[in-house]
């Protein structure tokens, strides 16, 4: 479950809704589980470890908005196609903070993720590092993405020439933790040179891992029942301020150098407002640093497993992908940014894997003013709601009665056309969307095709999918066993028509398909 909000944004947003003090007037038509008690409200059979999966099990037996209440706190959920597209709506609604968002606020303050609407920094630090994502700068993080992803291919060679199975989650944590802290820090944490997490890592889980756990307790129990966790997770908290505050020393103490590229801590560091000059405090850098990181890495390890899982449950599909790879890219040792985006098929099983798993499994929205929410729900303003995103992915009235099945062609140029706006949002929606999911998406296709070009991938039969959720999802436990490919053979393109038409990003806001990149070697 999840906590209210604190604080107040430029709607005004109360402070601790209660009840019938959500802000939603007819509470009473909106259903929620049977068999509720008093004061504990929802909770039996309920996991805290697994509030999402729990969430998306009520979804199916309630329908596409309902509501749940713990501890006297009661919680509205939203992921029908049509009430989340009006909830897009940026006239009316706005970013909500609260829910697990708001317990990362200890830590990451008033970072981009974590910024109330009403916070300055947000809007300044959105100016002034938006540069640092476009398709120019993401073209000069490509060799430095390579350079990292050749690390993982050598620590995957070396497992393989011992005949050890392969540690996806945790690899690919390692990798995306290396890349962003490269491309945007010029820092090396030396995660592959580690046989275990990065201190860095272990902080950074344990933060997420606090932050979760506070939404299935009782605010008022919370200093009781998680006494050792809150002096842990204060600890942790020093730690990740500590290395940042350490990062942030060097470059300054190099003369703000990031090697001539511009790099997001160089952007931090030395550029100023365009229009109102001002620069970001040394409190709001190491906050943006901390948001970089943790967020630049969870989300894209996530996905890329998710994409890994798949392609070994679905050797036809890994066989076109690879095909795909094969013809694109051929037997050129690098492939350039320009061939990333080629990849059309390959984007697809990357989509098709965050469609079903997306790793930022919800986003809240909030009522700007008095609104009725589809033509159906009174909402006052400050009211707000959690989209359950798994389950707008799921929802039958846009992907059909198989939504459950994996079919990367549900991205094909003329499916994505076809379906409605609004109903694929792995990245959040409007203006506080992730700004770095370009970025994201390229990392991850580049990853994805380095792999399948250079390996046969296999999973253990017996694997079954089993998600851990630490405010983000991840595959638990998925190990798979390596075998090195021969080189590629010259593959013809079975459909060169096809190939010129590129799947519009269904984002709901009209933004272009583009692929991001990283730039390397230091």
């Amino acid at each position: 479950m999840a906590q209210t909000t604190t604080g107040t944004g430029p709607a005004g947003v109360p402070k601790g809704f209660r009840g019938a003090e959500l802000g939603w007037p007819e509470l009473h038509r909106i259903p929620h589980p049977p068999h509720r008690l008093p004061l504990l409200g929802d909770v039996l059979g309920a996991d805290r470890r697994t509030p999402v999966q729990d969430s998306m099990r009520y979804a199916r037996a309630l329908g596409p908005i309902f509501r749940r209440r713990a501890f006297g706190k009661e919680f509205v959920f939203v992921w029908g196609s049509r009430l989340v597209a009006d909830l897009a709506d940026e006239a009316r609604f706005a970013k909500h903070v609260g829910l697990g968002v708001a317990n990362l606020r200890p830590v990451a303050g008033d970072g981009l993720f974590t910024a109330y609407n009403h916070e300055p920094n947000w809007q300044l630090a959105h100016d002034v590092l938006a540069p640092g994502f476009s398709r120019e700068a993401m073209a000069g993080y490509h060799l430095m993405m390579l350079d990292v992803a050749a690390r993982l291919t050598d620590h995957w060679d070396r497992a393989l020439a011992a005949g050890r199975t392969v540690d996806v989650p945790g690899d690919m944590t390692k990798l995306t933790l290396e890349t962003i802290a490269r491309t945007g820090f010029g820092h090396d944490f030396g995660s592959f040179e580690r046989s275990r997490p990065h201190p860095f890592v272990t902080a950074m889980v344990g933060t997420l891992s606090y932050a979760q756990r506070l939404n299935s307790v009782p605010a008022p129990l919370a200093p009781y029942l998680l006494r050792g966790a809150s002096r842990r997770n204060a600890a942790d908290i020093a730690h990740l301020n500590r290395t940042v505050d350490d990062l942030v020393r060097a470059r300054r103490t190099a003369g703000g150098d990031g090697g001539g590229t511009g790099d997001l801590l160089d952007r931090m560091l030395e550029t100023a407002h365009p229009d109102t000059g001002k620069r970001l405090s040394p409190e709001n850098v190491r906050r943006q640093v901390i948001t970089f990181l943790v967020a630049g890495h969870e989300t894209t390890s996530g996905a890329l497993s998710f994409a890994l899982h798949y392609l070994t449950r679905h050797p036809e599909v890994a066989a076109r992908a690879r095909a795909e790879v094969d013809r694109v890219w051929g037997n050129t040792a690098a492939p350039g940014y320009e061939q990333v985006a080629k990849l059309r098929y390959l984007r697809r099983v990357l989509d098709e894997s965050l469609r079903l798993w997306p790793t930022a499994p919800a986003f809240a929205r909030e009522a700007l003013r008095d609104t009725v929410l589809a033509g159906e729900h009174p909402m006052r303003r400050g009211a707000w709601t959690l989209v359950l995103t798994p389950m707008l992915h799921r929802d039958p009235e846009v992907w059909g009665a198989d939504a459950d099945r994996f079919d990367p062609d549900r991205f094909d140029a003329r499916a994505v056309r076809a379906r409605p706006p609004h109903v694929f949002k792995p990245f959040g929606t409007g203006a506080r969307a992730c700004i770095g999911r370009q970025f994201a998406l390229h990392e991850a296709t580049l990853v994805l095709g380095l792999l399948l070009r250079r390996y046969d991938l296999h999973a253990d039969p017996g694997y079954r999918l089993k998600v851990t959720e630490r405010l983000t999802l991840m595959p638990e436990g998925l190990r798979l066993r390596l075998e090195r490919r021969t080189a590629p053979a010259a593959v013809p393109d079975p459909n060169p028509a096809g190939a010129a038409r590129v799947p519009v990003p269904d984002d709901g806001e009209g933004s272009a398909p583009r692929c991001p990149v990283h730039r390397a070697g230091d």
